[in-house]
């Protein structure tokens, strides 16, 4: 596999904040990103900021577009089943690691 990913370092915290269709703006944290040369994207997972350390999670998955400044840019929704099978690989990798 051809997949690389990014750690956040855990003491620098990044967010995005998601506007929905009715303008409703929600802040995620992220947990990382990375780049697959097998789709030619790059995706990022992310959960709630609200989340207490002790709750459940729930990570959500996009495949993403950066402006040239590095600051915006389009989340886009996984479009394949092997898409999702790569996403959740790279992700039991990170938790492995990160245990």
């Amino acid at each position: 596999m051809t997949d690389t990913h990014h750690e956040h370092d855990h003491e620098q915290d990044e967010f995005i904040t998601i506007v929905d269709e009715e303008g409703n703006e929600t802040l995620y944290q992220i947990l990382f990103t990375f780049e697959s040369n097998d789709y030619g994207k790059n995706y990022v997972l992310l959960y709630s900021a609200g989340v207490a350390g002790d709750e459940e999670i729930e990570l959500q998955a996009y495949s993403y577009t950066e402006d040239s400044e590095g600051e915006s840019g389009a989340l886009l929704p996984i479009e394949t089943d092997e898409e999702w099978d790569m996403i959740e690989e790279v992700l039991n990798t990170f938790l492995e690691d990160d245990a």
